[in-house]
């Protein structure tokens, strides 16, 4: 289908300080702060990529490998909530030990230079019970969420430990703490109180006071030593957010709280479609509400749905393919500061006397949440994804986050079950830019398309970009971009990033699946030293490079394919490691964490690895890439399972079963309604039947698998099922016209660690 977009008339934003409240400069005279329009780090373009990992639902001990995989992602900054009720189960009686260190945790964020925003409550969410109250809030003689004395009392002695642990690590002092989140969802939203039974319906308080309540933590933050670079505040469904807070904003298509009152499938939502979010004209159809003149302030993210969790009543597979989908909506849309909520999931603690953590229509154990890294480390296809436009963003920021949106008519009202329509926007300044394009939609399968034609209309010249894309995908195409001196006119492959070599720049492409790379520049240049303009990618090619000449001006381009993409790391060193294994890098070197025992893993520059320690250099390179193979001691873990009555199981695993590995994961196929996990006795892990395997990291629990026992229960689906009472004694009774439940298999898959 053909379109057509005039950009010609582009109005570029005014772009001007937000002023002291946005603003913070560190003891060695960095500064971080925020326009009207994007951040900005030392006066430059910052394009903030945030991922939430809540440390005290993970081991602490896998704190730094985890960091370490966020980092390699394109994360610069961790976002965590630090759950009240985690800390002071017990009131007067503060833990911030093991998995409740945050100062530990935010050490390794510094260690590995990421940028960190506590979300520190009161009042978090987050499924966690009472939303992170504590317990014993609810006999105290107040309402929680309110201006009352004594909650802001309470309040304040909470504030004032988190200080005792942090206010030495602000960006003001050199430390990496830059923002602060106080009462999330303020007077939009709650969570059940779960010290009621559930029948009842109670909730915790959502507030009624306003901006005076958010004021008020505010300052009582700024006397305990709570003092960041900018406070934030979660903006979308109403939710108070004060002039001096950065409004933040977020975007769920799997929304399992419908599904507390809607019956039925889940509905095509409005999450991907193209809209003007820094526009105070804006004409919307999800739920941008702003308080204030969307040209105000930056549209910023917190909460994107990197995952969701599997609620009771809506279970579903999160496809890898919606993360990267929704941040190329959101970067199109205007925002140059994304953040996901989750990005890595985590496994709810236990209470000191046994009392569950979780809310009630979640599981109580596992918060894996679907997320881009699991809650056992597993890297899932949006992690591989979301590295390409991550990459992308932070290496372009300074051409990008200055360009404002432009949408062709009607694109921010197509219906999300229109299949036909091309969705497409534009950032540009009215000479260069990016087009952007989606073929997603949540809760539908696109089609593949083959045949789109957009015509972009600027000031002296029409630009034809004709292309096709698969069903899934999208991409972000370059029009008049500066390849060291050279103009790339148009190019129908997405740039990832540039590297500054010794002896020259090499740009980095990846073409989208369902597309044909192509590489128009201006006229005069040499490809490869001949004369001409036009580079055609080979159709099916993994990997290819060309040389880009004009006088004395050239750029190397390196060129793979999406599924290249997947597997491309860019290093500290500037060079790239390819790999479908989870790759870390630190201080002392390259780390693969893989499930496979012999790996292959390919290098740029070519000979970028000859020489490593457990590298075997090997002869088929593919294109400019040198070839690699690391190999380590194969181990085959076969547990034995016993079938002791129908839906329990005992699993029983050999002594030393994790000798020489970094973890065990338990891969757990069955068909049911509710998997548990029991270790002696005690519930280590459930799951909520989704159609996937169920997963369960075992490390943490060697030393007691040594001599414990390992109980799986698969509670069944129930079919007729009703519970009679109509006896005498109050005695109840179900009963039940069929029993859905099957454990298929139990595997034991190990994680190698091999350094090189």
């Amino acid at each position: 289908m053909h379109y057509s977009l005039d950009i010609s008339k582009v109005n570029n934003k005014e772009i001007r300080s937000l002023g002291t409240d946005f603003r913070g400069k560190s003891k060695n005279g960095d500064e971080i702060s925020f326009n009207n329009y994007y951040p900005e780090k030392n006066g430059k373009p910052f394009f903030g990529i945030s991922g939430e990992f809540h440390f005290s639902r993970v081991s602490a001990s896998d704190w730094e490998d985890e960091l370490i995989k966020m980092k390699l992602c394109g994360v610069n900054v961790v976002s965590t909530y630090l759950f009240w009720i985690h800390h002071e189960e017990e009131e007067g009686i503060f833990d911030f030990s093991g998995r409740n260190d945050i100062r530990r945790f935010v050490k390794l964020c510094e260690k590995h230079g990421l940028y960190v925003i506590l979300r520190i409550g009161p009042f978090d969410h987050g499924e966690v019970r009472n939303g992170g109250l504590p317990d014993w809030l609810y006999g105290k003689p107040f309402t929680v969420r309110t201006t009352e004395e004594g909650f802001l009392s309470c309040t304040k002695k909470f504030y004032s430990k988190i200080a005792e642990q942090v206010s030495d690590l602000f960006f003001k002092d050199n430390g990496p703490i830059i923002g602060i989140q106080l009462d999330n969802e303020y007077m939009h939203s709650s969570a059940p109180w779960e010290m009621t039974a559930g029948v009842s319906d109670e909730w915790v308080f959502g507030g009624n006071e306003g901006q005076a309540y958010m004021l008020a933590l505010k300052k009582m933050a700024m006397e305990c030593g709570l003092i960041p670079a900018v406070y934030t505040a979660t903006a979308w469904g109403g939710a108070v957010a004060p002039d001096s807070f950065l409004p933040l904003w977020g975007g769920y298509a799997y929304r399992p709280w419908i599904f507390y009152s809607h019956k039925g499938e889940h509905p095509a939502t409005e999450e991907y479609i193209y809209q003007d979010y820094h526009n105070n004209d804006v004409v919307c159809t999800d739920d941008f509400r702003p308080a204030y003149k969307p040209e105000d302030r930056p549209y910023a993210c917190c909460e994107m749905g990197g995952g969701m969790t599997c609620c009771y009543y809506y279970r579903f597979k999160f496809p890898g393919k919606a993360v990267d989908a929704l941040s190329n909506i959101k970067i199109a849309s205007g925002c140059n500061f994304l953040g996901y909520y989750m990005f890595h999931g985590g496994t709810n603690p236990v209470g000191k006397h046994g009392t569950f953590m979780n809310e009630g229509q979640t599981p109580k154990i596992t918060y894996d949440y679907q997320a881009a890294l699991g809650e056992f480390g597993q890297e899932r296809e949006s992690y591989r994804r979301a590295k390409s436009i991550h990459c992308f963003a932070t290496s372009f920021a300074d051409r990008l986050c200055p360009l404002p949106t432009l949408l062709p008519e009607g694109a921010s009202n197509i219906n999300p079950e229109d299949m036909e329509t091309l969705r497409f926007a534009v950032r540009t300044d009215g000479n260069r830019g990016f087009l952007f394009i989606n073929n997603f939609q949540d809760h539908r399968s696109m089609p593949d398309r083959t045949d789109e034609h957009v015509k972009l209309l600027l000031k002296d010249e029409t630009l034809d970009f004709d292309f096709g894309i698969s069903g899934d995908e999208n991409a972000v195409l370059p029009f008049h971009f500066d390849m060291n001196g050279i103009d790339l006119i148009k190019a129908t492959a997405q740039p990832i990033t540039v590297l500054h070599e010794s002896d020259k720049e090499t740009f980095v492409f990846f073409v989208p699946d369902g597309m044909r790379g192509q590489f128009w520049f201006e006229e005069g240049t040499k490809i490869d030293g001949d004369d001409k303009a036009l580079y055609n990618c080979l159709e099916h090619c993994e990997c290819e490079s060309f040389t880009v000449s004009k006088a004395d001006k050239s750029a190397h381009v390196l060129v793979i394919d999406r599924r290249m993409a997947n597997d491309l790391f860019i290093t500290e060193s500037g060079g790239l490691i390819f790999t479908d294994a989870a790759l870390l890098e630190d201080q002392k070197g390259f780390r693969l964490e893989t499930e496979n025992a012999v790996n292959r893993i390919y290098s740029y520059p070519a000979d970028a690895l000859a020489g490593c320690k457990n590298v075997r250099r090997l002869s088929d390179n593919k294109g400019c890439l040198g070839s690699y193979e690391l190999k380590t001691r194969e181990i085959n873990i076969v547990p034995e399972v016993i079938s002791v009555s129908f839906g329990k199981y005992r699993i029983k695993l050999p002594q030393n079963f994790m000798r020489d590995l970094k973890n065990m994961r338990l891969v757990i196929d069955y068909i049911g309604d509710i998997g548990s996990a029991f270790l002696n006795g005690k519930m280590i892990h459930d799951n909520f039947s989704n159609g996937e395997v169920w997963e369960i990291g075992l490390k943490e629990y060697a030393k007691e698998l040594e001599t414990g026992e390992l109980t799986l229960y698969i509670a069944p689906l129930k079919k007729g099922a009703k519970v009679s009472v109509e006896s005498a004694m109050a005695a109840r009774m179900e009963h039940v016209d069929e029993l859905v439940g099957e454990l298929y298999s139990v595997k034991a898959r190990p994680v190698y660690e091999i350094a090189f």
